[in-house]
C-alpha cells in the first residue's frame, strides 16, 4: 500500500482509553476500504497493520530526527552544517503486529540516539511483557517460541526468550535481596532479618 492518508490531524494527547472521535473513525473506515479495494489483508506479514506500523514508526523517527538536527529534512538551514543526515540503515524490530522492517535515519557524526526504536534493541512495546507472562503461567520456552510463530508468525528464539526471563529473575532477586535502610519501622527490620 503505497497510497498516504492526507489532511488527518495527528492525534492529540487524549486518553488512549477514549473512544475515538468521529474524524478518527472516518480515517480508519478509509484506510480499511482502500485496503480491501486493493486487496490488501488486514492482518498478516503484508497486511495493513504492519504498513501503519512502518509508517507510524518511520515518522516517528524522522521527527525526532529533525529534533536532534534542529531542522527538518531538506530544510536550507541545515546546509553547510557539521552534523547533517547521512542516508538510512535498515533494522527489523518485533512489534505487537509481528516484525516490521523499518528504516532508521542516521546522522554523520553519529550522535542520534532514536527513542521509538533504540540502538541494539530488536523488539518493541510489550513483547517481553507477553514472553513474562507466558512463562508465568508454566509455558516451557518452546511453547512461548511455537506461539510467537503461531500468532505473530515471527520466529524468536528458545534462547532469547531464557535470556528474557532470567533477567527478569536476576531484577527480582536483587530486589529481594537488598538491604533496608533506616526507614522502615525497627519491628519489621528485626523480622525480616
Amino acid at each position: 500500500m503505497t497510497e498516504t492518508l492526507v489532511g488527518v490531524n495527528p492525534p492529540s494527547s487524549k486518553d488512549p482509553a477514549d473512544p475515538p472521535s468521529a474524524e478518527e473513525l472516518a480515517a480508519a473506515k478509509e484506510l480499511v476500504r482502500q485496503a480491501r479495494a486493493q486487496g490488501v489483508a488486514l492482518t498478516g506479514s503484508g497486511g495493513l497493520l504492519k504498513a501503519l506500523t512502518k509508517t507510524v514508526l518511520e515518522t516517528a523517527l524522522e521527527e525526532e530526527m529533525a529534533e536532534h538536527l534542529g531542522y527538518d529534512k531538506h530544510d536550507p538551514a541545515g546546509r553547510n552544517r557539521g552534523n547533517s543526515r547521512n542516508g538510512k540503515r535498515a533494522k527489523t524490530v518485533l512489534t505487537d503486529s509481528g516484525e516490521v522492517a523499518v528504516e532508521l535515519p542516521r546522522v554523520r557524526a553519529g550522535s542520534f540516539a532514536p527513542v521509538i526504536v533504540p540502538k541494539r534493541q530488536r523488539r518493541l512495546s510489550s513483547i517481553d511483557e507477553i514472553v513474562l507472562s507466558l512463562y508465568a503461567r508454566g509455558l516451557t520456552t518452546g511453547d512461548i517460541a511455537a506461539h510467537f510463530v503461531e500468532i505473530y508468525d515471527v520466529q524468536v528464539s528458545r534462547d532469547t526468550i531464557s535470556r528474557i526471563t532470567d533477567r527478569v529473575v536476576e531484577e527480582m532477586q536483587a530486589w529481594t535481596s537488598r538491604r533496608w535502610s533506616g526507614s522502615m519501622p525497627r519491628s519489621l527490620w528485626t523480622r525480616s532479618m
